[in-house]
């Protein structure tokens, strides 16, 4: 029983929490700002404490090597729904599903721990996923409008991210791989598309997903500073100084998102 509260209901509850908050706070800014602040590492700091009291520092600190590069395939994922939103919302969530699919499926059969590699992947895909979208399709941010969150749509999105949180910590039990994998599902990504695109239409979405692309570093940097830190500094200070390098990271983000159109 304990086991079970402490692998399934605990990351479900908190995470689910976190982002409602996090959600009622970002929707209410433009999609400059709010795509940024929807980046912030918010339930991946639960999975991995909770991954790391289940599993081991050591086993959390290699898990979470993948995370980068599979945050590299949220970013085309993003990118993908943006562009095809403008044809119809089902075909864009399901197409870009399918290549999120692949692409994770194929960083688990690399067995992809090298963290290194994975922010390359990371930075490459970053990088041009942005360019796609700021020079080829001329996507511009939207100013700020009321996205209508019904309690319903609330309740929804943090059930299905704390399902999220709670698979990957059970999957820590099999595999450190597809754990890291799981807890960056884009759950939150593929609920702030789906819900962007039906409120304001696909020019609104598309400028979402360019801040959340252009946010994605704050994650990023703080799966890094875990896979560092962790050891060295335990759990409680690992994630503590984490979150504070993130938080910079974000601020500097944040000063710069002025500079994209």
């Amino acid at each position: 029983m304990i086991d079970l509260v402490f692998q399934i209901f605990l990351p479900f509850v908190l995470s689910a929490l976190i982002v409602i908050l996090i959600t009622i706070v970002a929707e209410k800014y433009g999609t400059k700002i709010g795509g940024i602040i929807g980046t912030l590492p918010t339930t991946i700091i639960i999975a991995y404490i909770f991954i790391a009291l289940n599993k081991g520092i050591i086993f959390a600190s290699n898990s979470v090597a993948v995370v980068p590069a599979e945050m590299g395939v949220n970013i085309v994922f993003v990118c993908l729904f943006a562009v095809l939103a403008y044809r119809s919302s089902i075909y864009a969530f399901f197409s870009s599903f399918f290549v999120w699919f692949i692409l994770s499926t194929t960083l688990f059969l690399l067995n992809l721990q090298n963290i290194y590699l994975s922010i390359i992947v990371f930075i490459t895909s970053m990088i041009s996923m942005f360019i796609i979208l700021e020079k080829k399709f001329k996507i511009k941010s939207q100013g700020k409008r009321t996205v209508h969150y019904s309690p319903q749509k609330i309740l929804l999105r943090g059930i299905l991210t704390g399902t999220i949180i709670s698979i990957s910590v059970l999957l820590s039990n099999i595999n450190e791989v597809l754990s890291g994998i799981f807890t960056v599902f884009p759950a939150i990504f593929s609920s702030t598309m789906l819900i962007t695109l039906k409120e304001h239409g696909p020019n609104f979405s598309a400028g979402i997903a360019k801040s959340m692309i252009f946010g994605s570093p704050s994650v990023m940097s703080y799966a890094v500073s875990i896979h560092f830190l962790y050891p060295t500094y335990g759990i409680s200070f690992g994630s503590i100084f984490s979150f504070i390098i993130s938080v910079f990271i974000t601020l500097i983000i944040l000063k710069l998102r002025k500079k994209i159109s």
